[in-house]
């Protein structure tokens, strides 16, 4: 079994294989080429992020500078917006859906190493080897999501639809569709709702309209 396919399958497996780290040099090379441009280069930056991911929506914009470790496992959907320093490290597969926002220095994670040091350091392969290993669990997060800055969102967390997750949370478990959470660990606050509506603040809403 190829390492990549140790990684999908959930168990332990050598990050320093030669074809992992060809993908991880690849796309690590590319996150420097990205951080290179300027903001306005839009099509050169589209070019770039074509590169690197598995999959870009429509609309999507990413501020940079941008952190993707393989790239290829993240998939992003439609009109996602990505501010100052986005790191991904998709060893597992990372899904985005649609209209997400994500605030400054967000950060989500998939690999797991483990936890007793002696094991951290080496284990032993089938092939009787010494070597690093760890396992990776996949990240999805639903569409029209907010996050605030600072956001770490750990490995095997599945965010529903519709949430807002506050600044600096770190995120360690699944949140519900239609809710708002925070903390450290984050946890659910409650539930969204009608009573949220800017409609609610004149104040703030001026004269301006919700759709």
């Amino acid at each position: 079994m190829r390492e990549e396919e140790k990684i999908k399958a959930g168990i332990l497996f050598y990050p320093g294989d030669e074809e992992l780290r060809a993908i991880k040099l690849r796309t690590h090379n590319l996150n420097v080429d990205y951080n290179n441009t300027y903001e306005d280069e839009t099509e050169k930056r589209r070019a770039i992020l074509g590169q690197i991911l598995g999959e870009l929506g429509e609309g999507s914009f990413i501020q940079g500078p941008i952190a993707f470790h393989y790239g290829i496992h993240t998939r992003i959907g439609r009109n996602f917006f990505g501010n100052f320093n986005l790191t991904i490290q998709d060893d597992a597969e990372v899904t985005i859906g649609d209209n997400c926002n994500f605030g400054p220095n967000v950060t989500i994670v998939t690999p797991i190493h483990p936890m007793i040091a002696g094991e951290r350091n080496a284990m032993l392969t089938a092939g009787g080897e010494q070597k690093r290993l760890c396992y990776a669990r996949p990240v999805h997060i639903g569409s029209n999501c907010w996050f605030g800055a600072s956001v770490t969102v750990c490995p095997g967390v599945t965010i529903g639809d519709d949430c807002v997750i506050g600044a600096g949370s770190v995120v360690t478990r699944d949140i519900p569709a239609g809710s708002f959470a925070a903390g450290v660990p984050c946890r659910v606050v409650r539930p969204i709702t009608e009573a949220d509506s800017m409609v609610h603040k004149p104040e703030i809403l001026a004269d301006n309209k919700v759709i």
